[in-house]
């Protein structure tokens, strides 16, 4: 079994681990709600079903908190999550409410689930960093990743269906791997820089309409043209080879995964400015070779909306 959890939106999986409290801790798990600092816990109080364990249950106040990426093959001790150094990282935001709480007496034990994984060594050093931070005895903090979610799961799947997930309420998620094959490649075949194109390919809309009908602001799309438009021939060129057939194959593969997804989601943005900012976070987030050639991977998805693959094309 295994759960595509960077697929879930963070609403879904707060949804899924609530559930999963309800067998580990006790039905009264109460879900998520947003405290008066913009954070948001789910809590428990009573004895414990079987965290830490059956033997040795915790008893009073339990905090829970779900922390998710759509990024895929994260972990625990990634610097922007976990960082002695670092004032930004997650966990480091989160300790100074936590140490609130314990210290009003509104929480005895701390749980905190995330979707990354979840080494043995980096387990020991983030639960005394936060007992040390926070005043928690490090035997009241628990932390949960993706193998121990795994293993919980195939104990209760009933946890699946009470969380009621439905592919509809998903974000906007689009799989990275067959652009990361087409940018690899693509980052060691591009020469130099040829002339700019002025036109967009014969038969197409023209690129103002275009933006007016997906609504994408003048001012976003005079950057995206700026910066990416130079790179639009030589990928035309490079998809057109015939040596290149492979790349055609992903790339159409791509397009079609993107353009429908965009088509089901788009409901959920305002104007195609966020459509592509979105698009741009998700790719890097989840791929570390695309977030190697940003700027390539940038002129690809460019270079889709330009060639009228990606978003509405008027009817054209």
């Amino acid at each position: 079994m295994r759960y595509a959890y960077e697929d879930l939106g963070p609403g879904q999986f707060e949804h899924l681990v609530v559930a999963l409290c309800q067998f580990l801790l006790g039905a009264g798990t109460q879900g998520f709600a947003t405290g008066p600092d913009g954070g948001r816990d789910a809590k428990f109080v009573g004895t414990a079903d079987l965290l830490p364990s059956k033997a040795a249950p915790w008893s009073g106040t339990v905090v829970i908190q779900a922390k998710h990426t759509n990024g895929i093959n994260k972990s625990f001790t990634d610097p922007d999550f976990f960082s002695e150094r670092s004032g930004t990282a997650v966990i480091t935001v989160e300790l100074p409410r936590i140490t609130r709480l314990w210290a009003a007496g509104s929480l005895d034990h701390y749980v905190l689930f995330a979707n990354r994984r979840l080494t043995g060594q980096g387990e020991s050093v983030i639960r005394a960093y936060v007992a040390e931070k926070s005043g928690l005895p490090m035997e009241s903090v628990l932390l949960c990743g993706v193998e121990q979610l795994e293993v919980w799961l195939r104990r209760f799947p009933q946890a699946v269906g009470m969380a009621c997930i439905d592919a509809v309420d998903s974000p906007l998620i689009i799989s990275s791997d067959e652009l990361a094959e087409i940018v690899e490649v693509l980052s060691t075949s591009l020469g130099s820089v040829l002339p700019r194109l002025d036109d967009m390919p014969a038969g197409r809309i023209p690129y103002a309409e275009k933006n007016r009908v997906n609504k994408m602001t003048d001012a976003y799309a005079r950057e995206l043209r700026k910066r990416y438009l130079k790179e639009t021939q030589q990928i035309r060129d490079f998809l057109a080879n015939p040596i290149n057939e492979r790349m055609l194959e992903l790339y159409m593969s791509t397009v079609e995964e993107f353009q429908l997804t965009v088509v089901a989601k788009r409901k959920d943005y305002q104007t195609f400015d966020d459509v592509m900012d979105y698009l741009f976070k998700l790719l890097f987030a989840r791929d570390p070779l695309l977030r190697a050639h940003k700027r390539l991977t940038r002129a690809m998805v460019f270079y889709m909306y330009w060639n009228c693959d990606l978003g509405d094309d008027g009817g054209a």
